[in-house]
């Protein structure tokens, strides 16, 4: 008797039972018929299912496994899909208005072609998605990629995710100073100063001291490095204040952005 209090024992430690199991009957339900209006399917595991067309409008699909499912011309419009994995997974046509997507995995799928109103993808991964139009995030979430980006010296596509950033919201100080920092490392100096001048308009109309004196400082760098071009960056004996500039201006830079 003891032995086998032991052996079960050991097996549910190492096999320990899932806090929640799948609704057997909801999941069955969608199987059958692809009609599972707000059902409770979280944890359910749907890996390589073929769900298209689907109707899972309001369902609950926290923590579902939907990894390379096929969910074309599904409707998912305001399903929870909190931490679910859809990594591969075709939503081609899928109407994702108001799902919530927090912790979503949406690595590699493809979304040519649907619909994300009303939809907070912000917190999604989205690693390789392919087919989402830039509109479908703000303009602080392409200002985020392009710090990333940036950081791990990815510039050019750090530069489309600041340009992107900015046509979404064309008074986004932040982007254009860094920006043109991008800019001014490939000696674009006239551009980059457009860059610098915008954002110090900006900051000014914000009343964003920290900005304003940032953008000021790049300003100043750049209208020195266009007075003499020929001169390497800090060696500019001639301008003082570009000196002072270049001397205290990178600490700053990367407390400003978070680096």
């Amino acid at each position: 008797m003891k032995k086998s209090v032991i052996f079960l024992t050991l097996i549910l430690s190492i096999f320990p039972f899932p806090v929640k199991a799948e609704n057997i009957a909801h999941l069955s339900q969608l199987l059958r018929t692809k009609q599972c209006q707000e059902c409770d399917l979280s944890q359910a595991g749907l890996v390589m299912a073929n769900l298209s067309g689907a109707n899972l409008v309001g369902a609950n699909l926290v923590g579902a496994n939907l990894s390379r499912a096929n969910l074309t011309g599904a409707n998912l419009s305001y399903a929870n899909l909190t931490g679910a994995s859809l990594h591969g997974a075709n939503l081609a046509g899928v109407n994702l208005t108001g799902a919530i997507l927090n912790q979503t995995d949406l690595r590699n799928a493809r979304v040519i072609g649907a619909t994300f109103e009303n939809t907070d993808l912000n917190n999604a991964q989205i690693d390789g998605i392919v087919g989402i139009s830039n509109d479908a995030f703000s303009a602080e979430q392409f200002f985020s990629w392009a710090l990333a980006e940036d950081r791990q010296g990815n510039y050019p596509q750090a530069l489309n995710h600041y340009n992107t950033a900015i046509e979404l919201d064309p008074n986004m100080a932040s982007a254009y100073l860094a920006r043109g920092i991008i800019r001014a490392r490939y000696d674009r100096m006239d551009i980059a100063l457009e860059d610098f001048t915008k954002a110090k308009t900006i900051y000014t109309k914000e009343n964003n001291e920290e900005g304003l004196t940032l953008a000021s400082q790049f300003v100043e760098l750049s209208q020195a490095k266009i007075e003499n071009p020929r001169q390497p960056l800090g060696q500019n004996q001639g301008s003082p204040r570009f000196v002072q500039a270049v001397g205290g201006i990178l600490p700053f830079v990367f407390r400003f952005f978070g680096f």
